[in-house]
């Protein structure tokens, strides 16, 4: 259906000067369509709100036509004053099985979770949902309110221990989404496509997971903020930062100055680091021998403990997070 919507607008000339009105970095069709489900959700499409409910997509592309040369203004407002949020609960099959391991090759019984881009900080909850994998292995509470799956390539299962107790969860965004704000969950629902009958239902239960216990989050660069989020973390109790596809928005230099700051963080107590990010993009973590843009992305898992660092790769994922390979001994 908004493949039949982005047609119709594309075709349409006074469709395409009023998508202008907006500045040039806000135009990218995945906002539009965002900020006019937006204005669905909301109640003031109605024209549309009806023809996505009828999975009618030529109505809808008639619709969002008109509703765009109607509301050209709220349109514009809203794609400016939101970001497309990155986060899926999908990653939380990857950062699950190598927190474990990570606090398990320190030998930690607790540990401070600080999610680096974190959006709405939804994986900062990773440890309070249901993982069920293809070959029948399971993490996680399996009576959580949100259940999701994972496909494992290769015969190497995921290891199996679970996650020590979370004391602390911290999420650092330039712009974190605070789901407990009405208009803000509901950017969230707005950025799934209208069609996505089960994403949507998950999503709901996600938003309610996070707002129930709503984590800390600490706006602004996280090269300059991470000092401050690694300090939240109790001294008795292993820091983890997570990052999934954060990096790759960064210049190599602040990168390798990401790199410098969890290595400063592990003066006096051992710090981790779990990645998912594209071949080559995490600094340090090594990438069996890809190349870059091969389509995947590594998991890294890194320690960093009386300045020295042990870093390795520890398997491989597709589609953010809902196919894996595990491949750490």
């Amino acid at each position: 259906m908004y493949e039949r919507v982005a047609v119709a607008l594309s075709e349409s000339d006074e469709a395409l000067r009023a998508i202008e009105a907006a500045p040039a970095r806000k135009r990218h069709p995945t906002v539009i369509l965002a900020a006019l489900h937006d204005l669905v959700l909301a109640g003031r499409a109605p024209e549309l709100a009806a023809a996505y409910a009828a999975a009618d997509g030529d109505a809808a592309g008639e619709a969002a036509i008109g509703t765009l040369l109607r509301m050209t203004e709220s349109v514009v407002a809203i794609a400016v004053q939101y970001r497309k949020p990155t986060q899926e609960t999908g990653r939380c099959a990857v950062l699950y099985p190598a927190i474990a391991e990570a606090a398990h090759r320190v030998g930690a019984n607790a540990v401070g979770l600080i999610d680096v881009g974190c959006s709405a900080g939804l994986n900062l909850n990773v440890d309070r949902v249901g993982i069920t994998y293809s070959n029948g292995q399971s993490l996680g509470d399996s009576a959580s309110p949100v259940q999701i799956s994972a496909s494992l390539v290769g015969d190497r299962p995921v290891p199996t221990r679970p996650m020590p107790e979370v004391v602390v969860r911290v999420g650092v965004d330039l712009d974190p989404v605070d789901v407990t704000d009405a208009d803000e969950a509901r950017w969230l629902r707005a950025c799934l496509w209208p069609e996505q009958v089960e994403e949507s239902a998950r999503l709901e239960a996600e938003i309610a997971l996070a707002a129930a216990a709503p984590p800390l989050f600490l706006q602004g660069d996280a090269v300059e903020v991470l000092p401050d989020a690694l300090a939240r973390v109790p001294a008795d109790v292993l820091p983890v930062v997570t990052t999934t596809w954060a990096l790759a928005s960064l210049p190599l230099e602040s990168r390798l100055r990401f790199l410098h700051r969890l290595d400063e963080a592990a003066t006096d107590r051992p710090v981790a680091w779990v990645s998912a990010e594209g071949v080559g993009v995490a600094p340090a973590i090594p990438t069996f021998g890809d190349r870059r843009a091969s389509g995947h992305s590594i998991i890294g898992l890194a320690v960093f403990e009386h300045s020295a660092l042990h870093a390795e790769a520890v398997g491989r994922c597709w589609s953010k997070g809902r196919l894996l390979s595990w491949l750490a001994d």
